[in-house]
């Protein structure tokens, strides 16, 4: 018995320890999405809460709103390339300290630019995303730059 779509983009963790996936790494996230494609589409296709476009299974990235490194648990499935932005901009220290929630990431200048930029895109677009010259020279926010 499979948990319904709606109740495994909650929580990954939960849905995979729902469906006795007791594997780590890149081989438990294959085998999630493998079971995630498999459910029944009961809502219609997965948008990304930060472009609000569709979001194909090769696009798909789960992005922790806290990062790992600093304990978070919750995920949010983004497309590759807004996920890629957010990590292009903010170090794992910012992410954590301001940038925790969806609202949060679309109040910043930068962020909401580059939604308004990708938002015309077909949900299936890909660019190469580079750091921000900020985090490049490793001028982070919270050093006081």
């Amino acid at each position: 018995m499979f948990p319904t779509k709606a109740a495994s983009l909650a929580s990954p963790d939960d849905c995979v320890e729902s469906v006795g996936l007791n594997v780590a790494g890149r081989i438990r996230r294959q085998l999630l999405a493998e079971r995630l494609d498999a459910l029944p589409d009961g809502q219609g296709p997965l948008l990304c809460p930060l472009c609000q476009r569709p979001i194909p299974p090769a696009q798909r990235d789960a992005h922790h709103l806290i990062p790992r490194s600093e304990g978070g648990r919750h995920t949010e499935y983004l497309h590759r390339i807004c996920h890629r932005q957010i990590h292009a901009l903010f170090t794992e220290t910012e992410l954590a300290r301001r940038y925790a929630t969806v609202d949060a990431l679309l109040a910043h200048p930068e962020v909401a630019r580059f939604v308004a930029w990708v938002r015309r895109k077909p949900p299936d677009f890909m660019e190469r995303t580079r750091k921000s010259q900020r985090l490049r020279e490793g001028r982070g926010l919270e050093s006081g730059a």
